[in-house]
This record gives C-alpha cells, sequence and structure tokens, in this order.
C-alpha cells in the first residue's frame, strides 16, 4: 500500500510542474482558476446602445463560447449599472457574459486593447 501511495503521488508531482510553469510563462502566474477561465472566455464586440434606466446594453458581438452562442447583436443586463459610465455606442469592448438568474448578463467588460 505504501508504495502504491509513493507512485501516486511521484505521478501526481510528474503532471503538476510542468502545468504550473506552463502558467508561469504565459503570464497567469497567480491568478485564481476562474480569473483564468473568465479571461479565455471574454468576447470581442462592439456596444450599439446603453440603456442606463434599464441597466442593458445592447452589443453587436463575436462568438459566445461560454455560453455556446453565435455572433450575433442582442441586449444584455449589466450586473452593475456602474459598468455602463464607461463606454458610449461604437467603443470596441471585450466582455465576459453569464446566465444569472435566467438572464444573459454582462459581468465584465473592458475596453479592446
Amino acid at each position: 500500500m505504501k508504495t502504491t501511495s509513493k507512485l501516486y503521488a511521484a505521478i501526481m508531482f510528474a503532471i503538476t510542474v510542468p502545468l504550473i510553469s506552463v502558467a508561469a510563462e504565459d503570464g497567469t502566474k497567480g491568478a485564481t482558476s476562474s480569473e483564468m477561465a473568465a479571461s479565455s472566455s471574454m468576447s470581442s464586440g462592439e456596444v450599439k446602445k446603453i440603456d442606463k434606466d434599464a441597466g442593458k446594453v445592447t452589443i453587436k458581438h463575436g462568438p459566445l463560447k461560454n455560453l455556446d452562442m453565435s455572433a450575433m447583436t442582442m441586449v444584455f443586463r449589466v450586473k452593475d449599472a456602474a459598468m455602463l459610465d464607461q463606454f458610449k455606442p461604437g467603443d470596441q469592448i471585450n466582455f465576459l457574459a453569464e446566465k444569472i438568474n435566467g438572464a444573459l448578463t454582462v459581468t465584465k467588460i473592458e475596453s479592446a486593447k
């Protein structure tokens, strides 16, 4: 039994060390797994319309991989209404949309670089 445990520990170490090295090389060192997943799920788009009173933004976007949606123009709720103050129609953005309580909601948004 002790030999099996040592073998298992050696295998886990051999698998984990290269993964840590890859994360450090791609600039994600120190990032949590949820932060890495969020950044990889970001989609690009263009702000078409902002409705501050309703807390919504219309975005013409590319595919939303995390939601398995194709490119289109659609209206999203925003997690925080203050997000809408940072952008105007025509701005190119990267954003993360998630399904929250049945509604597609922008949870993260930033200017496209």
